[in-house]
């Protein structure tokens, strides 16, 4: 693959509308938490049950696992062509979702809609190939901002369906934003350079890489908790009583106060990522992970104090979204580096499973039903990572980035 990183009005362009686009997709693919109170009444389900929280989380599902060949195809055809195609095919689902009256049908739909998460494996091996490494982690840290799609989709659709939920505006809204920033990726970006030998086989090669399994398994942590509370906090506070503070009376009035918090604490870990990033260009990444699984570990504690009070809840939920998302861009800084040639590829790997951590999550909370023991599942899960970190990385002498500069 030619070196690229000279042409530094494609890199700027690449950066700005691979990040863009993202945020789109992401709107998209995150659209269902913050309306899912809305769809109750059509779908026949009661809000704030395990329904809610299934219909939530099986978007994620497909969004994770198709992070992988998408990987390897933008790897091999170029990312640009691969973005174009993805965003005329979420306008697929989001088509029909609001003429759907059936919870099953909405289920397959939503199976769908999940593709449009596969954009941060399109996004991160696109943006990549036009920056030298010493740049990366800041470059991917801001590509990844992406993410932020969350927090406007919880932000802003709540009230675009406004009090009579008209949940075909936000839909509407969503395929017209979609096919105007298609459009404009199309005429502002060049394609990437592509290895046209590339099998199939040599880019799943990075599976026996040891280090794309630790990845994967970090940011399952750190990904996985951004999109697990990025999505559940709508359902914990959609109810409109948590730990008896009461949001609202007007159900109306609940959705757009949840969709705020929502937004606030997908915005932080969004903000903190390129932070990560950047950081983790100076400092040797190890170093970092292994403090941000201590605030990780801290978050987690005052998350399960915070099932008796409300503010020390929401507190914890933003002391996580700030370590969550400096982890998300520490990570990413460590991706092209297991296998050069393949970025796209183990960009793939971690990304399903760290999106795999933000589907299985909600089930842990619903399955468990208790909130307490949810989030202390959470502190486990993370002891286990730093201890991870510290035999392979620190006392096993292992590292990817031997020098931040190099």
């Amino acid at each position: 693959m030619e070196n690229i990183s000279n042409d530094k009005k494609a890199a700027t362009m690449a950066l700005v509308m691979g990040t863009l686009a993202m945020l789109v997709s992401f709107m998209a693919w995150s659209s269902v938490a913050p309306l899912a109170t809305a769809f109750a009444p059509k779908l026949g389900f009661v809000a704030g049950t395990g329904a809610q929280k299934v219909l939530v989380a099986v978007p994620v599902l497909l969004g994770s696992i198709m992070r992988i060949p998408m990987g390897i195809l933008s790897d091999r055809l170029g990312g640009k062509k691969v973005f174009i195609a993805l965003m005329i095919f979420t306008l697929i689902p989001l088509v029909i979702i609001p003429h759907i009256t059936s919870y099953t049908a909405m289920l397959w739909v939503l199976l769908l809609l999940g593709m449009a998460g596969t954009s941060f494996a399109v996004a991160i091996s696109y943006v990549s190939v036009w920056f030298p490494a010493e740049k990366q982690g800041l470059a991917l840290g801001i590509a990844g901002m992406g993410n932020i799609g969350n927090a406007v989709s919880a932000l802003i659709l709540p009230s675009i369906i406004g009090p009579a939920k008209h949940i075909d505006y936000a839909y509407n809204f969503l395929i017209v934003l979609i096919a105007v920033f298609t459009v404009i990726f199309a005429l502002t970006t060049k394609e990437m350079p592509t290895d046209k030998n590339k099998t199939l086989s040599s880019a799943l090669s990075v599976a026996k890489e040891k280090d794309t399994w630790y990845l994967s398994l970090f940011y399952m942590l750190t990904f996985g908790s951004f999109m697990a509370f990025g999505n559940l906090i709508p359902t914990l506070i959609g109810k409109g009583n948590v730990n008896g503070f009461v949001i609202a009376d007007n159900p109306a009035r609940v959705l757009v106060i949840a969709g705020f918090w929502a937004a606030g604490f997908s915005a932080v870990a969004t903000i903190m990522r390129p932070l990560g990033g950047a950081i983790a260009d100076k400092i040797l990444p190890k170093k970092m992970l292994m403090f941000v699984f201590a605030g990780v570990f801290v978050s987690t504690l005052v998350l399960a104090e915070g099932t008796k009070n409300f503010a020390i809840l929401m507190t914890g939920v933003f002391l996580l979204a700030v370590f969550a998302g400096i982890g998300n861009g520490v990570v990413f800084k460590m991706v092209p580096y297991v296998s050069k040639k393949n970025t796209g590829a183990v960009t793939g790997f971690v990304g399903a499973i760290g999106g795999l951590g933000g589907f299985v999550y909600p089930f842990v909370v619903a399955g468990i039903g208790n909130l307490h023991v949810s989030f202390l599942v959470l502190t486990g899960f993370t002891i286990i990572c730093a201890i991870v970190l510290w035999a392979v990385f620190f006392r096993g002498g292992d590292t990817i980035v031997k020098n931040p500069r190099n």
